[in-house]
């Protein structure tokens, strides 16, 4: 009685390990790097139906991802010695996909801000841009110098970016809700709805790039920002192992082949975005 007993205790430990086992193949994976980004902020990222030009597939999707954010994510890989997982992610999704663990990274045009900070750590800066207004051509909009020229002026930009906030800083604006993405803005603008979109200045001459009707505004005198506002990091979780080797890798991008891999994503975008 006592041996049986003891066999079934075994038995009952055996099934036990075997289903923990089962639930850790579930968990993080060593061998892939997990990125997230939205696959709709061209030139940093956007969606295309092929592998032409260096997209990767988009997880569980018959998709690929291409742009900026993606080629510096490949870089990161390649440094990690991993092979590179795409994650198509809504922008507000982002960062509760990386503390779940869903994601090892955030690699999508993201600013490493102070409010961020308060719950992810970055990397060091891959990207510094500058904060235009989208408009359409023609517009009077176009020749704006100072932010001030658009009193007055249907103005938007992303939800939850700082880009939204610092719309505040133009006296007498016409503040728009927010929008979800770029997409959804440049239809807007095209449609009349706004008079002109915050963003930085790669998207501006995606913009431009992609319709022959939009124009983008620098500013002579322009939005107050800090320097992390118009920064663009990696988007890691708080104390990963991980920050330190990104660091490395980032530093042996020089700043040509950054600017030689922004122009080419500049040309490479497709037409849709």
């Amino acid at each position: 009685m006592r041996k049986t007993w003891s066999l079934s205790i075994l038995m009952l430990l055996s099934v036990v390990l075997i289903l923990s086992g089962c639930g850790s193949s579930g968990g993080k994976d060593d061998n892939t790097f997990k990125v997230g980004l939205e696959a709709g902020y061209a030139p940093f990222n956007w969606t295309q139906n092929d592998d032409s030009n260096g997209a990767v597939p988009i997880d569980g999707s018959s998709e690929f991802a291409g742009g900026y954010d993606v080629e510096i994510a490949k870089k990161i890989a390649d440094g990690l010695g991993k092979k590179l997982v795409i994650v198509k992610t809504e922008w507000d999704g982002l960062v509760p996909a990386l503390t779940s663990g869903k994601i090892d990274a955030i690699i999508a045009g993201m600013s490493p801000t102070e409010e961020r900070k308060k719950t992810i750590d970055f990397s060091d800066n891959y990207y510094k841009s500058n904060l235009i207004m989208v408009v359409k051509k023609g517009s009077p909009y176009e020749g704006a110098t100072s932010i001030q020229d658009f009193s007055g002026a249907k103005v938007t930009a992303q939800l939850n970016t700082f880009h939204y906030s610092v719309i505040d800083q133009i006296n007498g604006v016409n503040k728009q809700p927010a929008m979800d993405n770029f997409p959804a803005m440049r239809v807007a603008l095209e449609s009349g709805t706004i008079d002109g979109y915050v963003s930085e200045l790669p998207e501006g001459v995606s913009a431009a790039t992609a319709n022959e009707n939009f124009a983008y505004v620098e500013f002579q005198d322009g939005f107050n920002t800090s320097d992390d506002d118009t920064a663009i990091a990696v988007g890691l979780e708080k104390g990963s192992d991980l920050t330190s080797k990104i660091n490395e890798i980032l530093a042996g991008i020089s700043e040509d082949e950054r600017a030689q891999i922004m122009n080419d994503a500049i040309k490479n975008q497709p037409a849709a975005n």
